[in-house]
């Protein structure tokens, strides 16, 4: 069934519509909750945080592209670009699972076997859970106590969930995943699923680069909206962190819908009042919303020039 959907480019470009339409109706709701505060921001602040959140998520794309050529389907960086910004805008569809079968199927137009796109996506989920709760636990124990307190079970995570980042422990978790599907032939012709320390090493040090851009985006926000610029900087960056994984862990709120938004209210109450705070978070929600929309486009724009192999579909 799969592959008849990937062949028939109508259903295709229907599923693109709605999937876009979802995300047009995410920014269209987000601007109309964020509109009064966007009238009294100066006008640099929105455009600089969409650049920010941009930048963040390209370095988010360059560690998943590591983790896949690392399992042996490297990609070039305009079609890593397509197959992932295209394909998250799945999330924003009820249940985030759709983000994830629109990036495997999307990279199948590149002769990436479906069991790799998988393990490299599940991945790269993990490297930015570990990762983004390190970055949690380091700044919001020093910043924001409240939030430290009320989410300390995640923060203690941290430290395990980095450990099994290991190559031999990621190993030894893809190949169990892979197990009940060794009979298929795709998954037999793909080969063992092995992913190497220096991929890992990358796509880990990718995602610490695209902390620095997506916490200050949140930074920049709070700044706006009344907050200290120096005392702004532990509670956003380490708020963003962990309302980002959080987010992501509640696979049936579409882009993490109101989990993050609890999350930066309390994290940011050392800095800024409840009802700032709140804006902050709307305004981050606008923000990212545009940015996700924004590289869909362009990545589509860039990738044109790019031939797409011949799909090698099992018999």
């Amino acid at each position: 069934m799969l592959t008849r959907l990937r062949r028939n480019t109508w259903v295709r470009l229907t599923l693109l519509l709605v999937v876009c339409a979802c995300a047009g109706v995410a920014v269209h709701a987000n601007w109309n909750q964020a509109r009064e505060a966007v009238a009294e921001l100066p006008l640099w602040v929105l455009p600089t945080a969409v650049l920010a959140g941009m930048l963040g998520l390209a370095a988010q794309m360059l560690a998943w592209r590591s983790l896949l050529a690392g399992l042996g389907s490297p990609l070039p960086r305009t079609v890593a670009a397509r197959v992932m910004f295209v394909g998250q805008l799945g999330k924003y569809l009820p249940g985030s699972v759709w983000a994830f079968v629109a990036q495997v199927e999307l990279a199948r137009d590149w002769n990436v076997p479906r069991s790799r796109g998988a393990a490299a996506t599940l991945v790269a989920i993990a490297v930015t859970v570990a990762v983004s709760l390190a970055v949690a636990a380091v700044a919001l124990p020093l910043s924001s106590a409240e939030a430290a307190r009320r989410w300390w079970w995640a923060l203690a995570a941290a430290p395990v969930l980095l450990a099994c980042l290991h190559p031999r422990v990621l190993g030894w978790g893809i190949g169990l995943a892979a197990r009940p599907f060794a009979r298929f032939r795709e998954v037999a012709e793909a080969g063992p699923l092995r992913i190497s320390g220096g991929a890992v090493a990358a796509s880990v040090g990718w995602t610490l680069v695209a902390w620095v851009p997506l916490g200050a985006h949140v930074w920049l926000l709070t700044w706006a909206v009344g907050g200290n610029a120096l005392a702004s900087i532990g509670p956003a960056v380490g708020a963003y962190a962990l309302a980002w994984t959080l987010g992501l862990l509640v696979v049936f709120a579409p882009a993490g819908l109101g989990v993050r938004e609890v999350v930066l209210v309390v994290a940011l109450a050392p800095v800024v009042d409840a009802g700032a705070a709140l804006v902050v978070a709307v305004l981050s929600r606008l923000v990212m919303t545009v940015a996700d929309v924004g590289w869909a486009g362009l990545s589509l724009l860039l990738s044109r020039s790019s031939i797409r192999p011949a799909a090698h579909d099992p018999a």
